[in-house]
């Protein structure tokens, strides 16, 4: 970071900078641990000869086991793509408006928890219902360990609750799929070939001005041999957007071979790894409770609100702790 020339390029600067931020992020604790633990000792010492130390020493300990216990979370995020900024893309499934609706509560969620934990947030992609809520959306969330945090939300998310849009007063279930991909950098990992790729430009739709919406600035790219689909049209011009939506199908191709490898390596620890996008991974519920249960590691919160509102630590320290029981290891599977 100290070279004449860091600041050259601007991406790449990011990454070094986004890179620092997860190192200080583990490296920090430690050093902290490791001077307490050392202060500890003088700290039984004097206890020995004043019981009126003793008080002290037991909450030093308990502080200690807390932040050890964080730390050991902490090194579950040893993925190849754990310390990247993670494309979340939300998309509305079955429950018509409601669904629409929940999607957009999910976006409101996930924008929250980055924003409480001082993580950069920036909308890339946003289509808007005519009635309320959203089709879909696509953000990127850049800071430590971001892809490695939330990529366990991977999946379906269920909600159940009396309908806003239901005259008759009646209970809803709606559904919304969010996916989460790694980014990388260009010259990393994948290799698009132009001849494999079916480019759509349109015009932009919601806010953004006339320029935006009178012109095709908005792009969709459409990877032909998976399927795979990915779309921008936050920035000014056709160019930005188009560099935009490649970065999110190099990000969406990565997460799709990323799974692939998850299943080898359930399949190894002989447990069917529910990772996969179109799995109901969460379900929220409204009515007649309010509480928020994960499928698989089967934690629970009883405050409905304080998870919308992106309180989420919760769900993702217990799916580390039960990814690494069902899948293992992360890194490439060994045959």
């Amino acid at each position: 970071m100290a070279a004449p020339d860091f600041w050259s390029s601007q991406e790449r600067a990011q990454e070094t900078i986004g890179r620092l931020k997860s190192l200080r992020a583990i490296v920090k604790p430690v050093s902290e641990v490791i001077k307490s633990a050392g202060d500890l000792a003088a700290m039984l010492e004097l206890a020995e000869e004043d019981d009126g130390y003793a008080a002290e020493v037991r909450a030093e300990i308990e502080r200690l086991e807390t932040s050890l216990d964080g730390l050991e979370l902490k090194a579950l995020l040893n993925g190849p793509h754990d310390m990247a900024t993670a494309v979340v893309s939300i998309n509305a499934r079955d429950g018509g408006t409601d669904a629409n609706d929940w999607a957009e509560m999910l976006l409101r969620m996930y924008t929250q928890w980055a924003q409480k934990n001082d993580y950069d947030v920036s909308l890339l992609d946003r289509q808007d219902n005519e009635q309320a809520g959203i089709n879909s959306a696509t953000i990127s969330i850049r800071g430590p360990m971001a892809y490695g945090y939330l990529k366990g939300e991977n999946g379906i998310h269920r909600l159940v609750r009396i309908s806003p849009f239901n005259s008759e007063g009646k209970r809803q279930t709606s559904f919304a799929a969010v996916d989460v991909a790694p980014e990388v950098p260009d010259e990393d990992e994948i290799e698009i070939n132009r001849e494999d790729l079916r480019e759509d430009t349109y015009c932009a739709s919601g806010a953004g001005g006339q320029h935006v919406n009178k012109t095709e600035s908005a792009v969709r790219l459409t990877h032909l041999p998976t399927g795979v689909v990915a779309a921008c049209q936050n920035e000014r011009s056709q160019h930005q957007n188009r560099a935009l939506a490649y970065k999110m199908l190099r990000a969406k191709l990565v997460r799709r071979r990323e799974e692939q490898q998850e299943a080898k390596q359930a399949a190894k620890y002989q447990n069917q790894s529910k990772v996969g996008f179109g799995s109901q991974i969460r379900s929220y519920f409204l009515h007649p409770d309010q509480r928020v249960k994960d499928a698989r590691t089967g934690y629970g919160e009883t405050n409905f609100h304080s998870v919308l509102d992106g309180n989420l630590q919760g769900f993702f320290d217990s799916y580390l702790r039960w990814r690494m029981k069902n899948v293992g290891p992360d890194g490439d599977d060994e045959e």
